[in-house]
């Protein structure tokens, strides 16, 4: 949307409540742009009608910590709880509940991309009762394990849990994939492990 470059604010809150679900994603991300787009916009967008509009707004919502993600994370959508996920890493959130929605996401979730994004943002989160869920990740299918395997990086080290995490990259540097053993050779090079 335009309004978003050309500062015309006015058009970007009237195109927020559009009939149009493209016009409507195009709003928020023109709000975003302008230093304009506020929680309540957010949580209504959260909850619209249109999945494309729902991802649109969790995609924002990792900008906007205050934003609170545990309903897009139970979204009926794929897609919208993928990316709700990620903001959720990116919120760096250790509220039990939001932990306790990504750890069932990252075992449960049929879709591997959810898993793949819950692991991801579990790491980013840094919560150790995670370690046994982003380990189990490094068994799961291969963009989920390489995601595991760097998500392991902030538990490198750590006495209680520093053993099952030594042997979950050591059992990487031999996968099958070659990523998932390239993302556990970069994750010994850049810590020195």
């Amino acid at each position: 949307m335009i309004a978003g470059h050309s500062g015309d604010l006015d058009h970007a809150q009237q195109a927020v409540s559009d009939a149009e679900p493209t016009v409507r994603e195009a709003a928020l991300g023109a709000l975003e742009r302008l230093g304009a787009l506020d929680d309540a916009t957010l949580i209504v967008a959260l909850a619209d009608d249109q999945v494309s509009v729902r991802r649109r707004a969790a995609e924002l919502a990792a900008m906007h910590p205050t934003i609170d993600l545990i309903d897009a994370l139970s979204d009926d959508d794929p897609r919208v709880v993928e990316v709700a996920a990620w903001a959720c890493g990116e919120h760096e959130s250790d509220r039990d509940a939001i932990v306790d929605r990504l750890i069932s996401l990252a075992t449960t979730a049929e879709e591997p991309l959810v898993r793949e994004s819950a692991v991801a943002a579990l790491g980013a989160i840094g919560a150790v009762r995670a370690v046994d869920t982003i380990i189990a990740g490094t068994t799961d299918k291969p963009a989920v394990r390489r995601r595991a395997v760097l998500a392991l990086a902030p538990f490198l080290g750590a006495d209680d849990i520093g053993r099952s995490v030594e042997e979950a990259i050591n059992r990487a540097l031999k996968d099958r994939d070659w990523q998932v053993r390239q993302a556990a050779e970069d994750l010994r090079r850049i810590t020195g492990s």
